[in-house]
């Protein structure tokens, strides 16, 4: 087969994949799962950015979270949030510019409130959304806890939250697109 013919045949066989579902907006439609409607949204709350905007009441401490992260977290990140099997959340602090990058909590997320919103949407993996908002502040305590930015008893709520100064604030850009400035403006 020479490597014109190869090539041709690979052309076509993408095309044919690309038209194999049917396109509608953005979603490619394979007959599976549906849409969500609006109710199922409203319960995932508001989505919380860097600045702590939209995150709840509530409150707990790095030792309150232990006893939380030891019964629902470390069977995935280890019982000091390096061990795994599941992604390290604790360690290689200063690690990015090095041979070895590790991106941990510690060292990579630029804002304590994303933890606090990813933990809140996506665990535990078993169970995402089940946790209360205590027990999301109390399990994003304990990480910030094992990772050095707070204390074992420093009070985490939605006002020192943000104000927690994480490694690697600095070490991401704002995004320019018109479309992400837009969705990003505050709104009346």
């Amino acid at each position: 087969m020479s490597s014109r013919s190869l090539h041709a045949g690979i052309a076509l066989v993408t095309v044919a994949m690309l038209g194999a579902g049917k396109v509608e907006g953005q979603t490619l439609l394979t007959g599976l799962g549906r849409l969500a409607v609006p109710s199922e949204l409203e319960t995932w709350g508001a989505i919380v950015g860097p600045d702590g905007a939209g995150l709840p009441s509530g409150r707990a401490t790095a030792a309150e979270g232990r006893v939380l992260y030891d019964r629902r977290c470390a069977a995935c990140h280890g019982l000091t949030g390096q061990e795994g099997p599941d992604a390290r959340l604790a360690g290689g602090r200063d690690s990015l510019a090095g041979d070895q990058p590790r991106k941990t909590v510690g060292s990579y997320w630029p804002a304590a409130t994303t933890l606090w919103d990813y933990v809140n949407r996506a665990m535990p993996f078993d169970q995402p959304g089940s946790l209360t908002s205590d027990e999301v502040y109390a399990a994003v305590a304990y990480v910030l806890f094992l990772n050095d930015l707070v204390d074992e008893q420093d009070p985490v709520d939605a006002d020192s939250l943000p104000r927690i100064e994480m490694p690697n604030r600095a070490g991401f850009v704002d995004d320019p697109r018109p479309d992400v400035v837009a969705a990003q403006a505050p709104r009346p």
